[in-house]
């Protein structure tokens, strides 16, 4: 079950649900079934002539083979047609072990061809850190984004019961914690690990 608005601000207050943000609670845009997530200022590119191709049997061709921007507040980042970057929320969540985040566009940045998520559109209960957005610009044209701007929206979802293993506890959580927009760490996955 999706929580409504009111359930929202319900597990906001109750702290099932924590948002640390540097807005205060009043200025947040909770609409009938999601929150909005504002755009943080750090950007991740992967450095596409260094190598042919990103191959998760050889960590070496994607573990440190992104480069980071920091845009400024009130400065332009251009997403240019058919580029993928990562960015990340301003806001840090941390989820309870009875609900998982759903992350959505905005129908508004859609509409210029910007998607946030390839397909990690989900948080996991126990998850607490800032949501990795993986920029996409599926227009003919660039488009310009900023730091500070609503950049996607989350809806909460009931569990038929709380995880019994829930993210921060289980081994390998490989995102738990994060704060910048992390890479990929494919490398860590234990078909990967346990290859010779």
């Amino acid at each position: 079950m999706i929580l409504s608005d009111r359930d929202i601000r319900r597990v906001i207050a109750e702290g099932r649900v924590r948002i640390r943000s540097a807005d205060p609670p009043e200025s947040w845009h909770i609409h009938a079934s999601s929150m909005d997530l504002h755009l943080g200022n750090t950007f991740k590119l992967y450095e596409h002539s260094k190598f042919a191709v990103l191959d998760p049997r050889q960590a070496e061709t994607f573990v440190g083979n992104m480069r980071m921007i920091t845009v400024p507040d009130g400065e332009p980042f251009i997403v240019q047609p058919g580029e993928f970057v990562l960015g990340v929320t301003r806001e840090h969540i941390a989820v309870p072990d009875d609900l998982v985040v759903r992350v959505e566009g905005r129908s508004s940045l859609g509409r210029l061809g910007i998607i946030v998520h390839s397909t990690a559109g989900f948080v996991d209960p126990g998850f607490s850190g800032t949501v990795t957005l993986e920029i996409s610009n599926l227009n003919r044209m660039p488009v310009a984004l900023y730091a500070g701007m609503r950049i996607c929206q989350i809806a909460f979802e009931t569990m038929s019961s709380p995880a019994e293993t829930p993210y921060n506890k289980k081994p390998g959580s490989k995102y738990h914690g994060q704060v910048l927009p992390e890479e990929s760490r494919l490398d860590q996955d234990i078909e990967f690990v346990t290859r010779s």
